[in-house]
């Protein structure tokens, strides 16, 4: 929070006061927004599929989430007699729970320009509520990307633990397959993650936004080229463990996956979390990518327009998601660890290497010419090494693969 000007004269309670109200209303609109992404998921697949969606709960279908939830309050809590039971209790409320710290340093608002204010100062995103001045976020910790990526590491324990602690075979692959699809993914998020820092400067997700306030052209997802942003979409979507990379929870194979054994409120919470966890990693793309709130002020209105915008590309990228479910089929398990470790992993090592060399170039004054020649050097040399490693590994497989069975003698046979 020290990033927050609200806190810059000392704490009173006025400023307890807007603290708590900020986290209300961010809490509040995160549980109406999953909601409403639920109701717009169905919808959206059943127009792609040419079915009917919820149109009976409420107008359009729109209170069927909120029957859903009042269902499963209902519903009985069951519990395997084998499963652990603190940790089975624990474990859905560690997946909402992230969920929504990881939605707390998002920007959700205010006016960020570069240029200056008529005062002659720049705009950095700060309003003014109860008196008060602060900024549209819950808070703006100096080390707000490290907070996101330790909420993204820690909400794999909550499938993991939830499949280990039920005490049943099919949750437990699927925890296993959480744990090696998140070690396969989260090393690619961070690299992404890292080009957005090298280009800004700053762990602060304010900071970031602010350096994005200069226009289309600023947007990290143009300044450090397309790269990182198609492998944080990519690593994202597997994180989230979002269709095609719905391993985790495959009923084809594991009945329900990780959450096959519960039921009632806590089904519910992992239900919530997976949705929850859906707007705020496109709230973060936003954020890291897209000049968060950043975005033309038409007329009046100035603290409503910044909001509004946020909106738009939240909602532009769960559409994106639907349609990435709607439409691609599930990846097979050695496809979905050969994207993540051959291709995404050594892409955004390569991408680094040329964004370290882009900005030491500019520091020291270099030719830019050197800094591709360079890049163009490093990356041979990577691809060389990469593909030398990958021929010794499938070599090594077929000699495995190659020798004959052992022969069973014959009372063995028998």
């Amino acid at each position: 929070m020290t990033g927050d000007p609200l806190f810059a004269d000392g704490v009173d309670w006025g400023d307890i006061a807007v603290m708590g109200v900020k986290i209300l209303v961010a809490f509040g609109a995160l549980l109406v927004a999953t909601m409403f992404m639920i109701w717009f998921e169905r919808k959206l697949i059943s127009d792609m599929q040419h079915r009917i969606g919820p149109n009976v709960a409420g107008p359009w279908g729109l209170l069927q989430a909120f029957a859903d939830g009042v269902k499963f309050f209902f519903k009985e809590d069951l519990r395997p007699a084998n499963a652990d039971p603190l940790v089975f209790r624990l474990a859905p409320y560690i997946s909402a729970v992230t969920a929504f710290v990881a939605f707390a340093i998002v920007p959700v608002g205010g006016v960020f320009t570069d240029t200056g204010s008529a005062a002659g100062a720049p705009r950095t995103g700060t309003v003014t509520l109860f008196g008060k001045e602060t900024i549209l976020q819950v808070a703006d910790p100096p080390v707000g990307i490290l907070l996101l990526l330790a909420m993204s590491s820690v909400a794999v324990y909550g499938v993991m633990l939830a499949g280990w602690s039920s005490g049943s075979k099919y949750p437990l692959i699927g925890s296993v397959r959480a744990s090696a699809q998140a070690i396969s993914y989260e090393a690619a998020l961070g690299m992404a993650v890292v080009a957005v820092v090298i280009g800004a400067g700053t762990l602060s997700t304010q900071g970031i936004v602010a350096k994005q306030a200069g226009g289309v052209n600023t947007w990290f997802v143009i300044s450090s080229g397309i790269v990182p942003f198609v492998v944080f979409l990519i690593a994202a979507t597997a994180e989230l463990n979002r269709p095609p990379f719905d391993l985790v929870e495959a009923e084809q194979e594991l009945v329900g996956g990780f959450h096959t054994e519960y039921s009632s409120i806590r089904f519910a919470l992992f239900f919530l979390a997976e949705f929850m966890n859906v707007i705020t990693m496109s709230a973060i793309m936003v954020t890291l990518f897209f000049g968060g709130p950043a975005g033309p002020v038409f007329f009046g209105w100035t603290w409503l327009w910044p909001t509004v915008w946020f909106l738009v590309k939240v909602l532009a990228f769960l559409f994106m998601f639907v349609w990435f479910r709607a439409t691609l089929p599930r990846l097979r398990y050695d496809q979905l660890m050969s994207l993540g470790w051959k291709v995404l992993i050594p892409v955004m090592l390569f991408w680094l290497m040329f964004l370290g060399l882009r900005q030491l170039a500019n520091e020291e004054g270099w030719s830019q010419i050197w800094t591709l020649i360079a890049s163009a050097i490093g990356f041979a040399i990577g691809w060389a090494l990469l593909s030398a490693a990958l021929r010794a590994a499938k070599r090594n497989v077929g000699d495995v693969t190659d020798e004959p069975p052992p022969r069973l003698s014959s009372r063995e046979g028998r």
